[in-house]
């Protein structure tokens, strides 16, 4: 009785491991009997374990770590675990324990998951912006080549593309234009009527058009229309590895595939704007016409507010906006991954992405206009 007071003592019963713990589980007991305790399990693997703990009246935090031990390695080793007897003041402070340990685990396993997260974008966002300067570079010098020698040029799919991003979309940029115009001047002639100053209003659609609206807009649709058309066919041939198949019979695929795209995108976005534009003040004029003022008035009016710079000054942003349609769609297509749905991720990347640039870029034209007085 007194032995079993001082130290632990360890009996088989069977295929069970029954440890009955003394009366003082202290740090100098604990370290002994995670020895012996490790000595049997060497010996011989138990079916079950039970930790006998009725006379156990002290017990330091090395002693409470010891039941936790215990538990944990019965729970790797697949060892059903008993504990009969603990009061509870111990059994408290074991499930205390328990719980910081769980949570520390899962905060622990959160950084991780954030850490790996955060590691992971930082990669991708510099494999994306290394493929992002090859991809410039490279479409950079394909077009300064073909620019020289315009016979490189193919000139049959240009016209192709053209046709497509530009007749066929005739229709739909005349009809906004037109829209625009006559709501842009209806909305503006009702206020402007307090003061008598409605003949001002082909004034503001003029400058409006010509200046921001007009680029703008014709630039925003032939991003949901053609830019999107653009990364949903070099997706689809990306999918289906006819890329793949261009590289390897030695036709690089900037030069075949996007520069007659570019090509075609330059030609018809200013092409567009004028075409929207036009529409776009015979949609102010319907409306000045409607309030009584003759259509000679309203011609005058808008030869008086628009200056040649105004008109140049709009053409040249459709033209870099055109620019950036056919750059950005492509290079949405060609970074499409495999998958069902990578296709309608390219897609929908290169309008956002098209849409946000050609706004950002259109801001830097007001400030570098303002700062050149245009």
């Amino acid at each position: 009785m007194e032995t079993n007071q001082r130290q632990s003592s360890f009996l088989w019963e069977g295929n069970t491991l029954e440890i009955h713990l003394p009366i003082i589980f202290n740090t100098m007991e604990v370290s002994k009997d995670w020895n012996r305790f490790l000595d049997h399990l060497k010996k011989d693997t138990p079916r079950n374990i039970s930790i006998h703990a009725n006379d156990l009246r002290e017990a330091d935090s090395s002693g409470i770590s010891f039941l936790k031990l215990v538990r944990l390695e019965c729970e790797s080793r697949k060892i059903q675990f008993t504990l009969f007897g603990l009061d509870e003041k111990f059994q408290y402070r074991l499930n205390i324990t328990n719980d910081d340990s769980k949570k520390y685990k899962e905060q622990l396993a959160d950084a991780l998951r954030k850490s790996e997260q955060i590691g992971k974008l930082t990669i991708d966002s510099l494999l994306e912006f290394k493929y992002l300067v090859t991809f410039t570079g490279e479409l950079t010098v394909s077009f300064w080549r073909s620019f020289l020698h315009p016979s490189k040029i193919r000139w049959k799919d240009s016209f192709r593309v053209a046709e497509s991003m530009g007749v066929n979309a005739f229709p739909i940029i005349a009809m906004i234009g037109f829209l625009l115009g006559l709501i842009m001047s209806f909305q503006s002639a009702i206020p402007m009527r307090r003061f008598g100053a409605e003949i001002f209003v082909a004034n503001l659609v003029g400058l409006s058009l010509f200046r921001e609206l007009g680029p703008l807009m014709t630039a925003f649709i032939l991003s949901g229309r053609s830019g999107s058309a653009f990364a949903a066919e070099l997706g689809t041939m990306k999918v289906s590895e006819e890329i793949d198949a261009l590289t390897t019979m030695g036709l690089p695929p900037v030069q075949f595939l996007i520069i007659p795209r570019l090509v075609a995108s330059l030609i018809v976005t200013p092409l567009l704007t004028i075409v929207f534009n036009l529409f776009g003040l015979i949609g102010g004029a319907v409306v000045l016409v409607s309030f009584g003022f003759p259509l000679v008035t309203f011609v005058n009016q808008v030869n008086i507010a628009v200056g040649l710079s105004d008109i140049l000054g709009g053409l040249l942003k459709s033209y870099f906006f055109g620019m950036i349609i056919a750059s950005i769609g492509c290079y949405r297509g060609l970074k499409t991954a495999s998958g069902a749905g990578a296709v309608g991720e390219s897609t929908t990347s290169a309008v956002v992405g098209s849409i946000i640039l050609v706004s950002i870029l259109d801001g830097i034209f007001s400030v570098l206009y303002f700062y050149l007085r245009i």
